[in-house]
């Protein structure tokens, strides 16, 4: 993707979630409090700071935040979207400490968790959705945040509305930004089916099934986190396997009645793309004559 569209979709991404979450806290009627969403932020800030002050030093370069205000801005936009995303999806009643543990590792796996991609290495996690499935599954007693509280202050046709808004903006960023509407699709279609297949073989409720997709929290998920252009393929055809895929994981998930399978689904298949790029990585290495494997040449699974 090109960079321009890259940085183009993440400044329209870092303002539609922080109207959300303004309008959310002032209207909406989101529960967790001002305190967890400013922690997550400046806990999401300074992590991104520091490691890329550490990589800089480390790797004798210029940090990539120097340059000016607007320099600055555009390499906080990622952390600015992963702090609002970990605080506003992520309900601890009033403890403070688990919000900033899954800004931590959002953070922190982008720089510990990487994978070749290209002549490079790139995280392969979706940073906000692995800091919030970390800490649902270390934390128990930690849930997502209620549904309601994206409504719950709304009547009549407004109901209707908040939905359509992130519809049509989630398929426009995504269309014109991302180009992850082959992946939108294949996810959306995979998640439908999955909930018939488990109609058919196990007697589940097929209206059951698809409930989810009538929450917000499904839409979020749909237009503004599985379609994250840096932890997932390029190509149309590799979005439509990586969206089936998380479909998949999800529908083996609630088999076993694992609770918030749509969060552990993406962790299970960016893990599973990263296991990818690293094995095309070693079969794409160059070998000498005796065929054994001189240094790794990154491949590129898009």
């Amino acid at each position: 993707m090109k960079k321009d569209l890259r940085l183009a979709a993440l400044r329209r991404f870092a303002i539609a979630i922080s109207v959300l979450n303004v309008a959310g806290h002032a209207y909406l009627g989101f529960e967790q409090s001002l305190a967890q969403l400013f922690a997550s932020l400046i806990t999401a800030y300074s992590l991104e700071l520091g490691l890329e002050m550490i990589d800089a030093r480390a790797n004798q370069r210029r940090p990539r935040f120097v340059g000016g205000p607007m320099t600055l801005i555009d390499f906080l936009l990622p952390s600015h979207i992963t702090g609002l995303a970990v605080a506003m999806l992520l309900y601890a009643n009033d403890r403070i400490f688990p919000v900033i543990f899954a800004a931590t590792v959002a953070i922190g796996s982008k720089a510990i968790l990487q994978a070749p991609i290209g002549k490079s290495k790139r995280h392969f996690f979706n940073p906000s959705n692995l800091g919030i499935a970390t800490t649902l599954f270390l934390f128990p007693w930690v849930s997502i945040a209620p549904p309601y509280q994206f409504t719950e202050n709304l009547g009549g046709i407004a109901h209707w509305i908040l939905p359509c808004i992130f519809i049509f903006t989630g398929t426009f960023l995504n269309a014109r930004f991302t180009r992850r509407i082959p992946l939108i699709v294949a996810w959306v279609s995979g998640f439908a089916l999955q909930a018939l297949i488990r109609n058919l073989i196990l007697e589940t409720s097929w209206t059951s099934g698809l409930t989810p997709i009538t929450g917000v929290a499904f839409l979020l998920f749909t237009f503004y986190m599985i379609t994250d252009p840096g932890t997932t393929p390029v190509k149309r055809s590799s979005q439509i396997i990586f969206g089936f895929g998380t479909a998949l994981a999800y529908s083996i998930l609630m088999v076993f009645h694992v609770a918030f399978g749509l969060f552990f689904a993406l962790v299970i298949v960016c893990a599973l793309r990263g296991a990818g790029l690293y094995f095309l990585a070693t079969v794409r290495a160059p070998k000498p004559l005796g065929g054994s494997v001189l240094e790794s040449a990154p491949g590129t699974l898009r």
